[in-house]
């Protein structure tokens, strides 16, 4: 859409359907258009209310253009006209997509055209659109796509409405069903009842945000929805669906993380979903290695998604594994029952999960410093001995340790402990900086201890957030100190970077001497700090900052991106990115958790 026309895109108030405005003054139009995936069918809708804004009857035509790519590639997809359905048809083997329209007072596409794109010059079908007019050509095969029309006939100032929606299945039956429930129904009914069911859903709490701004709240409601939309029924919890970032190297975020996951159900549960948290525990226990371990990521079917770790380091066979995400799932898992109380729900997971997972952080030591084996760190780029990796595995095993507790497992729960008891002590022997006097982001083996990484990082933060360290710690203290001075961006859009000279999506404009992009999720783990440190209202309060600074770089809709432009706070990488709605969420509770034991 070219700069001729002015937008605005937003979703209703607490709703998973958008509010899509559009203005063009040349054409004297505007266009307000709703989207949502339907509540229960597999069906995409989409609402068209077009305005004249002259003062003459008009005929406006609406085109929608279709290059699916099924399956991942070009190669034998079909694109036809079924005359039974009186819709445009695209399918390749288990994949089919029926889209249909209704406009000026009829159902069914009148004007369309299927063809061919990207082999023998053909640009596709959107160009045939160009003149107003399409072929009517009715099958296409191969490199196929397909455009459709709508023609509306608008009174002087008055106003026409569209509707249009795609059906997904498997089969050509499943999306001609699917197309006669949207007609029966109608799609003006669908978008209201799948509108009213998430206004309930995000309301079903009855929350207290303490003194927390509306502009904070309102974030905190759209984060939960947009966490929803990021979770598959089955239980895979995708990192980020935007393809912004496939440019960059031909891959995506469209990958089940079991760190992110976990950030996201904790957050989830603690915010009173703790149901929609279930499957995901499943999967987790599913995807398990026999060793015990998660590797990187997994697609949402559970197969083995693309590695980006090597199983090769300096010339040694390693474990393509980043230890947290294993750990981190366990140190959720606890989080969960202990909102759910859901004993039956753990039982079954005690020992194919628990028990499996917490065994191998148990193994995957140092047998000399205790310290766990090296492994690839949260940011994916480092292979060592990582001070959050380290926590992270802590936190997992007192996890496992409590579950081992809860049911009565003595001598389990004397392991996990004492392992973790000795890893918190390795963490302070061989991780702490004397020099810095704060702690290192990550140490490389060398003779009897660790050559230790002095680039701080913002993940030192896991420490605390993760329950190893008091916040009040003098060490951490320090830590923190170093953190919001080297991290913190002095430019006029501020915000935390993750660790200095962060090069990842950095602009070829960014100005020279930042240590890199900010960060939803390091600006908010800040404030995550400053929550567990406060003891009064005052310094609570000082979280407030790093709170706002996430709502005013969020998107009108209220999305968060993953980071965004040092100078002028457009978002950078993908956007939504689920842990940044997670981190948000869960910092959010954090502050009115505290701000209510301050008021006591």
């Amino acid at each position: 859409m070219g700069p001729e026309w002015k937008r605005d895109l937003r979703y209703h108030d607490d709703s998973l359907v958008t509010d899509v405005f559009l203005k063009n003054e040349a054409l004297c139009l505007e266009l307000r258009c709703s989207d949502v995936v339907d509540l229960d069918l597999n069906v995409y809708i989409k609402k068209v209310e077009v305005t004249n804004l002259e003062e003459k009857e008009r005929q406006v035509r609406l085109f929608f253009t279709h290059d699916f790519h099924l399956y991942g590639n070009d190669i034998g997809d079909t694109a036809y006209f079924d005359p039974r359905t009186r819709s445009i048809i695209h399918y390749k083997a288990n994949r089919y997509f029926l889209i249909n329209c209704s406009g000026g007072g009829k159902c069914g596409v009148d004007y369309f055209a299927c063809g061919i794109k990207e082999i023998e010059g053909k640009e596709g079908t959107w160009k045939d659109a160009e003149d107003g007019e399409l072929s009517g050509y009715p099958v296409a095969w191969g490199s196929a796509d397909s455009t459709i029309g709508i023609w509306l006939r608008l009174p002087p100032g008055g106003k026409a409405t569209a509707f249009y929606w795609i059906a997904a299945g498997t089969r050509y039956h499943e999306v001609a069903q699917l197309n006669q429930d949207v007609q029966k129904r109608t799609p003006e009914e669908l978008i209201k009842r799948t509108s009213d069911y998430w206004e309930a859903w995000v309301r079903k709490e009855s929350r207290s945000f303490g003194d927390l701004p509306k502009t904070v709240t309102d974030v905190f409601n759209r984060s939960l929805l947009v966490l929803r939309t990021q979770i598959d029924n089955r239980g895979a919890i995708i990192a980020a669906n935007d393809s912004d970032i496939v440019r960059f190297g031909k891959d995506t975020y469209s990958y089940m993380w079991g760190r992110d996951g976990a950030f996201v159900v904790a957050a989830l549960a603690k915010a009173g979903y703790s149901h929609v948290c279930r499957n995901f525990f499943d999967f987790c226990s599913r995807v398990l290695s026999e060793e015990g371990y998660l590797f990187q990521h997994y697609n949402p079917d559970r197969s083995l998604a693309s590695n980006w770790h090597p199983w090769l380091v300096d010339g040694e066979e390693v474990l393509p594994i980043q230890e947290d995400s294993t750990a981190l799932v366990l140190w959720a898992l606890w989080i969960y029952y202990q909102i759910s109380k859901d004993i039956e729900f753990i039982r079954h997971f005690y020992k194919k999960l628990i028990q499996k997972s917490a065994d191998f952080l148990v193994k995957h030591r140092d047998s000399e410093t205790l310290l766990p084996i090296p492994s690839f760190d949260l940011w994916e780029e480092r292979y060592g001995v990582h001070s959050f990796t380290v926590a992270a595995v802590i936190a997992g095993l007192r996890a496992a340790a409590n579950f081992a507790r809860l049911f009565q497992d003595t001598s389990l729960t004397e392991r996990y402990d004492k392992v973790a008891d000795q890893m918190k002590k390795g963490l302070t022997e061989h991780l702490y900086h004397t020099g810095l006097k704060r702690y290192a982001r990550s140490g490389y083996r060398k003779g009897k201890g660790y050559e230790l990484d002095e680039v701080i990082d913002v993940s030192l933060l896991g420490l605390t957030t993760l329950g190893v360290f008091s916040p009040r710690d003098p060490r951490m203290i320090e830590t923190m100190k170093a953190i919001r001075q080297q991290l913190w961006l002095k430019t006029p859009v501020g915000g935390c970077a993750r660790y200095q000279d962060d090069l990842y999506q950095r602009a070829d404009d960014s100005p020279k001497d930042i240590p890199g992009n900010p960060w939803v999720i390091s600006t908010l783990w800040l404030g995550e700090y400053v929550i567990a440190r406060a003891e009064n209202l005052q310094e609570l309060h000082e979280a407030l900052p790093y709170l706002e600074w996430c709502a005013k770089n969020a998107l009108p809709s209220g999305v968060l991106a993953e980071q965004v432009h040092p100078t002028n706070g457009c978002p950078l990488s993908v956007s939504p990115l689920t842990w940044s709605h997670s981190a948000f969420v869960w910092t959010v509770l954090q502050y009115t958790e505290k701000f209510n034991s301050l008021q006591k």
